[in-house]
């Protein structure tokens, strides 16, 4: 399978938290050749390890990338059978009138998000964007909608994986379905090149919820010595700042800041230049909002990096990447991962250890 087709099967999978078992079905399905075992944990993450070559006690490396994404709720069923929503993660309201959406109930659905015509509008209407909890969804349904809906079913942006020029494609949930397709791509790579640490490689729970719940007990269960976050980043576009975007083609991106330990930083950046893939250093100065905020303080602390590949539009149904960032991503997790061994690990450990008198 291609990589795009990839993406679209994780596009089509993905869900609000709470609701990842489809995705963690899909990574069994999808990584599952290249591990030696796998489960699905307590609150939902998707775990698996591909054992490495080396002695044990061996060291172990956790690469993260969320399963979950922004959506909505049904929150109310109304009259006439209209659907009221509440948002999960970060939605703009910007985007929603006339937005198709799919309601993942007792079957799939295709609704609407309705709206005024414009000619039934005044002109204070037209200066305000709806309140989430203004809006509604109306599925042709009528008064029958209760009887495949309930209170609690996730409602999702609708659409697929479109491929664009130039390598790139477009659609929904590329965050973080991006990240979990280079991570495949990684485990792929290094059942043929080899690595001596166990490699974990886990799909997460709840990201895009806040507080990164999947990330954090993953971490503490699996004892780490390093753990790596895979997430999107701001792909740049027309009349965004430079300094905080990154182009479409250029190679994934290596965080720098407090929540990146120097020595991972160093690791990951040494293999892109090494293996010759273009990435750029993304300058990450207070909480970065991804997994590795919280892996990086599980048990008495992980070290930890973050590799992130350029999305533009993110949390909009046209999100957008390019499949050689993708592709380059997993290629510099595969590299960074075969070179990390027990006495790397045990290295960072006693980094800020002074000397021994």
């Amino acid at each position: 399978m291609g990589i795009s087709e990839t993406l679209a099967e994780l596009s089509r999978a993905a869900s609000v938290h709470g609701h990842e078992e489809g995705t963690a079905r899909l990574l069994r399905r999808l990584w599952g050749p290249w591990l030696d075992e796998s489960r699905v944990d307590t609150l939902g993450n998707f775990v698996g390890v591909a054992r490495g070559s080396g002695r044990e006690p061996r060291a172990r490396v956790m690469v993260a990338a969320h399963m979950d994404c922004v959506g909505f709720v049904v929150s109310a069923i109304e009259d006439g059978g209209f659907l009221r929503l509440s948002g999960v993660g970060r939605v703009d309201r910007r985007l929603l009138l006339g937005q198709e959406v799919e309601i993942v109930a007792r079957r799939r659905l295709t609704g609407v998000i309705g709206s005024k015509p414009p000619h039934l509008t005044t002109p204070e209407d037209r200066k305000n964007v709806p309140k989430i909890a203004e809006l509604h969804v109306d599925l042709g349904l009528g008064e029958s909608a209760r009887d495949l809906v309930a209170v609690g079913d996730p409602v999702l942006y609708r659409g697929d994986v479109v491929a664009l020029r130039n390598g790139w494609v477009s659609g929904r949930y590329l965050d973080d379905a991006a990240g979990l397709a280079a991570i495949g791509l990684a485990l792929e790579r290094l059942r043929d090149v080899g690595h001596e640490a166990d490699l974990v490689a886990v799909g997460t729970v709840g990201e895009e919820a806040g507080g990164c719940p999947g990330a954090v007990t993953a971490a503490f269960a699996q004892r780490p010595g390093v753990a790596i976050a895979v997430d999107a980043t701001f792909g740049r576009s027309p009349g965004q700042d430079p300094t905080s975007t990154y182009p479409l083609g250029g190679g994934p991106t290596v965080g720098v800041g407090p929540n990146c330990h120097p020595e991972v930083v160093r690791l990951l950046r040494e293999a892109a230049t090494d293996a010759g893939i273009a990435y750029a250093l993304e300058v990450m100065p207070g909480h970065t909002g991804t997994d590795a905020w919280v892996m990086q303080t599980a048990r008495g602390g992980i070290p930890t990096g973050i590799v992130s590949i350029p999305v533009r539009y993110m949390h909009t149904p046209v999100e957008t990447a390019s499949l050689d960032d993708v592709k380059n991503a997993g290629h510099l997790l595969a590299v960074a991962v075969s070179r990390v061994t027990w006495a790397f690990v045990e290295e960072l450990s006693c980094w800020n250890r002074p000397p021994a008198l």
